[in-house]
């Protein structure tokens, strides 16, 4: 599948890791018990690898990270009807989930390089963060979530070794 369904956002994940294979992720400042890899929305006109190496910027501050993998094809999820009525006020447009590109980057900086107000043109989506195992990143992530994450894992699963 090179393009997304039809009614999903375009969206890029970026599974990032360091030299442990431990897993960037954070929890969400609106829902501080949901935590998630960094992920966000492809710019009109813009390349999904392009749009991870951003997103990450912009979310996390690391700029020090380079592309090992990625998913060949599109995941999606649906959101779930309170989430898609609170995200089509929030952007205008419904959708009825994200269709995502996923991509792996090694993390090739110091953690001291992290900083969760991102690269400051974003308002900042989370509260901590923590190198997770991939077991971790699946079981604490939002249900509606799991089935992406658990496919991010095992189509990754030989550079998590």
């Amino acid at each position: 599948m090179d393009s997304p369904p039809q009614g999903y956002r375009r969206n890029v994940g970026i599974c990032l890791i360091n030299p442990s294979k431990k897993i960037f992720s954070a929890s969400r400042l609106d829902i501080p018990s949901a935590w998630q890899m960094p992920q966000g929305g492809v710019d009109e006109g813009e390349d999904p690898r392009s749009a991870a190496i951003r997103e990450l910027r912009e979310e996390t501050g690391v700029s020090s990270a380079e592309v090992i993998a990625e998913v060949p094809y599109w995941l999606t999820y649906d959101f779930p009807p309170e989430v898609r009525e609170k995200l089509k006020h929030q952007w205008g447009s419904d959708w009825k989930g994200q269709a995502q590109k996923w991509f792996l980057l090694k993390f090739t900086g110091k953690d001291e390089e992290i900083n969760l107000l991102g690269d400051g043109t974003e308002k900042a989506e989370f509260g901590e963060w923590s190198w997770m195992s991939p077991e971790q990143i699946v079981e604490l992530a939002v249900d509606f979530k799991k089935p992406v994450y658990k496919e991010v894992m095992t189509v990754f699963a030989p550079h998590l070794q």
